[in-house]
């Protein structure tokens, strides 16, 4: 199994096509069931159902999938503004609209047709060379949400820093400062 999906495979996922047993597959296509109903709500002028707490929940189970398992270079490597769940969420939105744009119109040729399947291919587009650089180890990932202090404070721990009040590091009791680590 390739480690994360071709944008082809993403799309089929976020359409409901089967794209065999990948997790993200299975997370890409209940995001964008969330985004359909939202839509649907708010095309019924209906309260929404609340969706922002699974929706949360999608994206975070992608982004630590991700985090556990791809590798990812942390010295010297670039690092991407977006969680990867985040940006396989704009894409199954951007899907989800593109979707009813077509749908809805009466013209094809509409502009607002075309303007959302032309954003959704830049986000496929964004969403290969990321994948290809994350898989190739020349961009990195943030760190999911919720787990950064943990990943801060085993690195800080790694390098004999620990943290103080104000979230300073500080050299590790015994230890003096080197100026090759910053201490």
């Amino acid at each position: 199994m390739e480690p994360l999906l071709s944008g082809a495979e993403l799309l089929r996922a976020i359409r409901g096509d089967r794209v065999g047993d990948h997790p993200l597959a299975r997370w890409a296509c209940l995001l964008a069931g969330v985004h359909r109903a939202a839509m649907l709500a708010r095309e019924e002028a209906v309260v929404a159902p609340e969706n922002g707490g699974e929706r949360g929940s999608l994206v975070h189970a992608i982004d630590v999938w991700t985090e556990q398992q791809v590798p990812q270079h942390h010295q010297g490597v670039a690092l991407h503004t977006e969680t990867l769940g985040s940006v396989i969420d704009r894409i199954a939105d951007a899907q989800v609209h593109a979707d009813a744009m077509l749908m809805t119109c009466t013209n094809a040729g509409d502009p607002r047709v075309h303007a959302a399947w032309f954003r959704l291919a830049e986000l496929v587009d964004g969403y290969n060379d990321l994948a290809a650089q994350v898989v190739d180890g020349v961009r990195r990932l943030p760190v999911p949400a919720g787990r950064a202090g943990d990943r801060a404070a085993s690195r800080m721990h790694a390098a004999g820093q620990r943290f103080v009040a104000g979230g300073v590091p500080r050299p590790a009791q015994g230890r003096q400062p080197d100026p090759d680590r910053g201490w």
